[in-house]
């Protein structure tokens, strides 16, 4: 298997907001705000490539969808989409994505699935790729409430129902309740190859049915987990360091520390400075990590 992280474009949130009950006068030690208080994330997708002549891509990032009011909202950086310039480096572009896995539905994460037709309509991109989601995320895409309808780009569910290449992952059931974030089954018979890879995992401590996978190493023993944002970026690899977004920030402390406890390497969506990093854990259990992966260009795994 190859690894290639690829940037989704880049975009920027209220400091505050992003590191919850943290003050300022910790969190501004790991990211520098701009004049309005505003970090930069990074809106990071990676590239799995070899896994049986197929290729995965995780998440499409925030990419150019959005109109110029809201690009200036949110700092959203560059011109264009910059997932089809990096894999145009690579001699590949949409066509050649067997796959797109989605963490969940919320613009920083799914809005470079959309572009728009010359009557200026939103369509897909990634016209050959199953789109793999959890049920209960796209029911909540679907039916989102006031607290996060802003999260979420109207038009998306509906595309890509009418797809007919949404492959919706339920959850197996499970006798230990205590279990926090249960494994998932993808039925879809044409994707049956994934297994073999991978295995996927939910989350409910930032929305529900946030998608994990998990990637089988071929080279090493420890699984590679595309972290989304159960942990944003290493500052939030510290278990009580959650943001302001999340429904329920005592779940995911659990959640983290679940995931945790067979030190996995963890792949950042959102740490502008750190696609990779290997977990550890030190003196008195505290989390930390070591061996940072600045650049990641088709790194063997």
């Amino acid at each position: 298997m190859l690894l290639t992280a690829l940037s989704g474009n880049a975009y920027k949130l209220d400091g505050g907001g992003l590191f919850g009950h943290a003050p300022k006068a910790l969190w501004q030690q790991w990211a520098t705000p701009d004049e309005n208080n505003r970090i930069t994330l990074a809106c990071r997708c990676l590239l799995a490539e070899g896994l049986e002549g197929k290729r995965v891509l995780f998440e499409a990032g925030i990419g150019d969808f959005f109109p110029p009011r809201l690009k200036e909202r949110y700092g959203i950086g560059g011109e264009g989409y910059a997932l089809l310039s990096e894999l145009a480096q690579l001699g590949l572009g949409e066509e050649d994505i067997d796959v797109v896995v989605l963490s969940h539905l919320h613009f920083d994460h799914a809005g470079g699935l959309l572009s728009r037709n010359k009557n200026g309509h939103p369509t897909l991109r990634f016209p050959k790729a199953r789109y793999v989601l959890s049920r209960r995320q796209f029911a909540r895409a679907t039916r989102p409430l006031a607290r996060d309808a802003a999260s979420y780009i109207p038009e998306l569910p509906g595309l890509l129902a009418d797809s007919g290449r949404l492959c919706l992952a339920d959850e197996l059931s499970l006798a230990d309740e205590s279990f926090l974030l249960p494994y998932v089954h993808v039925a879809d018979t044409q994707l049956a190859w994934l297994s073999r890879h991978m295995r996927f995992r939910c989350s409910d401590g930032h929305t529900p049915g946030l998608l994990l996978a998990e990637l089988k190493p071929t080279q090493g023993e420890r699984p590679l987990v595309f972290s989304s944002d159960l942990v944003m970026g290493r500052p939030w690899i510290h278990l009580p360091i959650c943001s302001g977004y999340e429904r329920f920030s005592e779940l995911l402390t659990e959640e983290k520390a679940q995931l945790y406890e067979k030190l996995p390497l963890l792949f950042f969506t959102h740490d502008a400075g750190c696609p990779l990093v290997e977990l550890t854990r030190g003196e008195g259990g505290r989390f930390g990590w070591t061996n940072e992966q600045n650049h990641i260009w088709r790194m063997p795994f």
